[in-house]
């Protein structure tokens, strides 16, 4: 930048000052938020992964492997997603347990 240009800069900002405007301010990236699935004895594998395929769209091998973590771990991570997404997910997972009638349940923390 040369003086003039700064000068420009200078002149702006202290225009804007005595106008009582705000510079803008720098946004914050969001929270992010991990979507987790806790293992449950009635609740088949199966299903398990086709919830993760159609509510998480993960591929059919992900899917399996993420099943499996849930299945030999207690539990296991569906993905990491802003706030507002997490909650939707786990609501969609709760609505479809309950029509095929298991208690799959899901959760979230923050990643």
């Amino acid at each position: 930048m040369d003086e003039k240009d700064n000068k420009e800069n200078e002149t702006s900002e202290s225009f804007e000052a005595e106008l009582g405007l705000k510079s803008e301010s720098k946004l914050a990236e969001p929270r992010m938020y991990r979507v987790l699935m806790h293992n449950d004895h009635y609740t088949t594998m199966e299903f398990v992964v086709e919830v993760l395929m159609k509510i998480f769209h993960k591929p059919g091998a992900e899917a399996t492997k993420i099943m499996l973590d849930i299945h030999k771990k207690g539990m296991g991570i569906c993905g990491v997603y802003t706030y507002d997404i997490a909650v939707t997910k786990i609501s969609e997972v709760h609505k479809l347990a309950k029509k095929s009638q298991y208690p799959l349940k899901c959760s979230y923390e923050e990643a």
